[in-house]
């Protein structure tokens, strides 16, 4: 026994054999259920599980809270999240997942893997079978009313052949290991599976806490059979090796949104939403800065009756207006083929065995648990006594119904599940009741059994030829629960497939390009990616002139003292025109308290409604950022989106806080004001420094400075106008709102005359703020645009207002008007025209970039 208190854990002592300490902290499971820790193996573990815990040595047993604090430490700094819609803590959430892995010993996956080879042979000649010949139908060895009256089978597909005569290049299938130690197929996911993200992400979370027990287990890695799967994609694709491939996704709302962005990282593939591609002469095509360039493969990751309104749900807005035809034309690969749902249905297990004979001349070396589809009216006879043994599932996708476990309903409630059946019957499949395994994870220091299921994944590695990927997605139901689902708060853990043979050390990125390849290759910026990176640009520039506004506003309404009556019109109108007051606000000059009180209630987002005008102010723009980032999250380091949610977060919490205290202080208020400025600064600085500098950056930077040149040259324009820049307390907040208080001072000390504002806040070259240098970098981006995207950027360029031009002695010139007042005509003249340019601008850009509406020739990359 190890007798040292600082070895052990909890202060208990750790016996000298980690295994017997294990058996010792661990619950055993559940009666009836196959207990994967223990077996006949030292101290009575399975021989796997002995061996693991001697790797992890007395040592690494006391270290194991600290593991699962870096191991959530880990997943949360890697912005890993799963959208679980009934979750209260939120929509969005960071990844559950476990410290201990799933461990499957070489014999079990061998029996595992001669399975699912087999079974997609079967599937994907059973597709092959439905859209064309459909035997199956005619010989009855599959019913028409359950194939043909599935919502996901596509008439449209009817004798298509998909190139390479294969249909499913990715499928998972759901395992559960029985009492008995058999495995069985449960289910199966066909049209979009998910899982081979996040079990990436699982295996490298997890290995990194177990170093050498990962090492000396011999467990089998998984970066082969990704290549594989992107080797066998190119080979079957138009333009073979050659091919473009992207990784279609219905975009950040989806739950698993992370993994698609993932994937593509991973796989080296363009992320591109619906609305990034188009159609032309039955080709696909990527609309990107550059034109239109062809793509020859899509994986996508949504179901395939979103995939083209044109033929299947015309309320799409997810998918590609002629994406079928392109296919039929043989013109595109996707990954899988459309019209695979009826594959997902679970009343199909039940026809397997005999479709198997059938198609393949073999019996089933997997089997499935026995299911009954009750649209067959003997099968629905033969179940009803047995629903209390069974799982009632839903027979079609959106049928309304639910899963229903029969030993957990009431006598009244099987009653009524009856009463359903019998009036809608082939909307019922029945399911025998299988009590999953339960595998040990680490949990409130101690280890717990949880019930397991485990996803496993088959890939297409060539024309009708699959291999199974070495690990799987294992999903644990919660303590004390029956289903193993993450939408209802399950979690997840690695699986560590054990091999006796040798360990295949390939990595993706050798077998994909070599380093000079990858260096010469430019990624496309996708015309979606451009916009948003655009706004993100502008709507940060926005929250920070309407936080700096709205400090200024405050500042100057705060005091005995508000100000004289141009400075306070000066207020009320650049505050009215950026949305920090709503448009029927009482003037400043009328009242500046409730002035005040207006902007402070109105910097949280507002829902619109017949009594509250909708808020566009401060708390809308952060939301804004959020918004506009969500849709470009994998360009951005994890560093740059926690800033983002965390900005945005924190000022509409201090909002709702100062709304609820309903004093509105102004003290409160300024606070929150200065704390979301320095948290812009830092964004700010994560776009300048921490982003590569590509077109699509630069169309950040543009985005950032039209709204620069927009903002500041019309609150110059107003200034002008009340007249307040001429009275010292104007003076000083039009300098502070260009954030140049402190080089004003340090280079013109106390004057506060007219040549020495518009020097420094409209030509020096040399000040961020200037209008000169806002109009002369965005001449320099434009520039840029025009030699590596288009030659019409070069024109927007030389069309903007040149600052070389400017004069200070034309510009401070004035003259006194009828009314009595000095009148500046040459810089009115100026700033009117900086105004409209970035309109201008911008909408040009809209039309060039992101409409692709206004290319004199559209440019096909081929």
């Amino acid at each position: 026994m190890n007798t040292d208190p600082s070895d052990s854990l909890f202060g208990e002592l750790i016996p000298e054999h980690p295994g017997e300490w294990a058996m010792s902290m661990a619950v055993p499971a559940d009666p009836g259920h196959l207990d994967e820790l223990r077996g006949d193996g030292p101290h009575g573990l399975a021989p796997d599980w002995a061996a693991f815990f001697d790797h992890i040595g007395q040592e690494g047993l006391a270290d194991l809270n600290r593991r699962a604090d870096n191991l959530q430490r880990q997943v949360r700094d890697n912005g890993v999240t799963y959208n679980v819609y009934a979750d209260a803590r939120g929509l969005q959430r960071p990844w559950a997942l476990d410290l201990f892995p799933m461990i499957l010993s070489p014999q079990d996956w061998a029996q595992i893997e001669v399975g699912v080879l087999q079974r997609a042979r079967l599937l994907n000649a059973m597709l092959g079978d439905l859209y064309g010949e459909r035997e199956l139908l005619k010989r009855a060895l599959l019913p028409a009313a359950l194939v043909q009256g599935h919502p996901g089978y596509l008439r449209a597909m009817q004798g298509v052949r998909p190139l390479g005569d294969t249909w499913l290049h990715i499928i998972g299938f759901d395992l559960a290991h029985g009492p008995d130690g058999r495995w069985w197929v449960v289910g199966q996911r066909t049209q979009a599976p998910s899982g081979l993200g996040y079990l990436l992400e699982n295996r490298i979370t997890v290995s990194r806490q177990f170093p050498k027990a990962f090492a000396a287990m011999r467990v089998q890695r998984l970066a082969a059979s990704y290549r594989a799967l992107m080797e066998g994609i190119k080979a079957m694709a138009p333009e073979g090796a050659n091919a473009r491939i992207a990784l279609l996704t219905p975009g950040p709302y989806n739950e698993t949104y992370f993994e698609h962005a993932y994937l593509a990282r991973y796989l080296g593939l363009t992320l591109v939403e619906g609305n990034d591609l188009t159609v032309r002469d039955q080709r696909v095509y990527l609309k990107t800065l550059g034109g239109l360039e062809p793509v020859h493969a899509l994986i996508k990751r949504l179901d395939d009756e979103w995939l083209d309104p044109l033929e299947l749900r015309t309320d799409s807005t997810l998918g590609v207006p002629g994406l079928l035809q392109a296919i039929r034309a043989g013109n595109l690969l996707l990954a899988n083929a459309p019209g695979s749902a009826p594959l997902e249905s679970s009343a199909l297990l039940g026809f397997l065995p005999a479709i198997s004979e059938h198609l393949l001349g073999e019996s089933l070396a997997l089997p499935s648990l026995a299911t009954w589809w009750c649209g067959e009216d003997a099968a629905l006879r033969s179940v009803l006594p047995l629903l209390r043994e069974s799982v009632i599932r839903p027979t079609y996708p959106r049928s309304g119904l639910d899963t229903a476990i029969g030993q957990s309903l009431s006598a009244r409630e099987l009653d009524e599940w009856s009463g359903r059946m019998a009036r809608r019957p082939e909307d019922h499949t029945v399911q025998s009741w299988l009590p999953l395994s339960q595998t040990p994870t680490w949990s409130d220091e101690r280890i717990l059994p949880r019930s397991t299921m485990l996803r496993v994944f088959a890939l297409a590695d060539g024309a009708g030829s699959w291999r199974v990927l070495p690990g799987g997605l294992v999903r644990l139901a919660p303590r004390g629960q029956m289903v193993a689902a993450m939408q209802r708060g399950g979690s997840s853990a690695d699986c560590w497939v054990l091999t006796d043979g040798p360990v295949d050390h390939t990595t993706l990125l050798h077998a994909q390009h070599s380093s000079l390849a990858i260096a010469q290759q430019k990624h496309p910026v996708t015309s979606r990616a451009a916009e948003n990176l655009f706004w993100l640009g502008r709507y940060t520039e926005r929250a920070e002139n309407t936080v700096r506004l709205a400090q200024i506003v405050l500042d100057q309404l705060d005091g005995e003292e508000t100000g004289t009556p141009a400075l306070l019109a000066w207020l009320s109108a650049v505050a009215r025109e950026n949305a920090l007051v709503v448009a029927d606000t009482p003037e400043a000059g009328q009242s500046s308290r409730v002035f005040a009180r207006c902007l402070m209630a109105n910097l949280a987002p507002g829902p619109h409604n017949a009594q509250t005008e909708a808020s566009f102010s401060v708390g809308f723009n952060l939301g804004s950022i959020k918004a506009a980032a969500s849709q470009v999250r994998e360009r951005l380091s994890r560093e740059h989106w926690n800033l983002i949610e965390i900005t945005h977060a924190g000022f509409v919490k201090s909002a709702a806080q100062l709304a609820d205290d309903g004093e509105y202080a102004t003290g409160e208020a300024q606070s929150m004001l200065q704390e979301a400025s320095e948290m812009l600064a830092a964004i700010t600085g994560s776009q300048t420094d921490r982003m590569v500098r590509d077109d699509g950056w630069r169309l950040l930077s543009i985005g950032r400075h039209i709204e620069r040149l927009v903002t500041l040259s019309r609150a110059l324009t107003v200034g002008l106008e009340t007249g307040s820049i001429h009275e010292p307390g104007g003076f000083e907040a039009m300098v502070a709102l260009f954030d140049s208080t402190i080089t004003f001072h340090a280079q013109y000390q106390q004057r506060r005359d007219m040549v020495a504002l518009i020097d420094l806040l409209v030509l020096d070259r040399d000040n961020p703020r200037s209008l000169a240098w806002v109009v002369q970098t965005l001449r320099a981006r434009l520039a840029r645009l025009g030699t590596s995207v288009a030659p019409q950027d070069a024109e927007f360029a030389r069309e903007l207002p040149d600052p070389s031009q400017w004069q200070l002695t034309e510009l401070s010139n004035w003259q006194r008007g009828a009314d009595g007042r000095r009148h500046w005509a040459a810089l009115e003249r100026l700033l009117d025209d900086c105004e409209n340019a970035a309109v201008q601008l911008s909408n040009g850009i809209a039309r060039l970039h992101f409409s692709h509406a206004d290319r004199r020739s559209q440019t096909f990359a081929i």
